[in-house]
């Protein structure tokens, strides 16, 4: 298991990584955060709304599904926010730069340090 700040810093190691953050998707708080390039107080609030929109669209709609991961590409930047499958209420916020990484395998990192944070 990792701490909170154990799996930002194995995040920061992926090419292109900008920053990253621990998100509470009830309050829109950031219970951890590292980098640069992005102001990530406002970021964690704003993405916290497209979480919850997500969600309720979801709940609109009848899917009986969970979100994997929501992809949001910019001309610079690949933003990535994942749902935590250990902690409910809980997102990790993940910002690229599109020319120096690889999506696919930034995908993948994001993937394996849910599944080994601790809380």
């Amino acid at each position: 298991m990792a701490t909170i700040k154990q799996t930002l810093e194995d995040l920061m190691t992926v090419d292109g990584a900008l920053c990253a953050a621990v998100v509470d998707s009830s309050s829109g708080m950031m219970l951890g955060s590292i980098g640069s390039g992005v102001d990530l107080e406002v970021a964690a609030a704003g993405n916290t709304e497209v979480i919850r929109s997500k969600m309720k669209t979801m709940r609109a709609l009848g899917l009986n599904d969970v979100i994997e991961d929501i992809l949001i590409t910019l001309g610079k930047h690949y933003h990535i926010l994942r749902p935590s499958a250990r902690k409910e209420g809980v997102f990790i916020y993940f910002v690229l730069d599109k020319q120096r990484s690889n999506l696919a395998m930034a995908r993948r990192k994001v993937s394996d340090v849910d599944k080994e944070m601790a809380f």
